[in-house]
């Protein structure tokens, strides 16, 4: 795998896009009681959580290890339902020079389409955090577990 490149996957959703979207948008606080087995916890760090700058503290399992990372707001587009965070802090700030994801939601006419796109620049080859395809597996369980949480509610 190259030092830096991008990693993206597409997600069927059954939920309405809009309201996936929402929970991105307006109730990420939502996500440790919705994604339980992979998100322990996450709060503020600064700001609030949703507008951009805005920085929190996520705990979480990945890769079958319980880690924790801040994440920043770095753009939103709610025309195009779209949010791009960086990823700090922790093992990925001992690993990436930049790690990025970006959340896409597309409608279509019964549910959606999840995108997730990884953008990342590796400080070495060998690193000891999560790869860029473990985050990007990562991010579809959690979409997974909303859609699911999302379309019995």
């Amino acid at each position: 795998m190259a030092l830096s490149g991008k990693v993206e996957t597409e997600i069927e959703i059954q939920a309405p896009a809009a309201k996936f979207y929402n929970i991105f948008r307006k109730q990420l606080h939502h996500i440790p009681n919705i994604s339980t087995e992979r998100v322990h916890g996450a709060k503020v760090h600064e700001g609030d959580w949703e507008n951009v700058g805005s920085v929190k503290h996520w705990d979480f399992t990945i890769e079958g290890q319980k880690t924790s990372a801040k994440e920043k707001i770095e753009a939103i587009d709610d025309d195009n339902k779209s949010i791009t965070y960086s990823l700090f802090d922790g093992e990925i700030s001992e690993s990436y020079k930049s790690l990025r994801g970006t959340l896409q939601v597309i409608d279509k006419e019964n549910g959606g389409v999840v995108k997730w796109t990884f953008e990342y620049e590796k400080l070495k080859e060998n690193i000891s955090a999560p790869s860029p395809d473990s985050y990007l597996d990562f991010a579809a369980m959690v979409t997974k577990d909303i859609d699911a949480h999302l379309s019995k509610a």
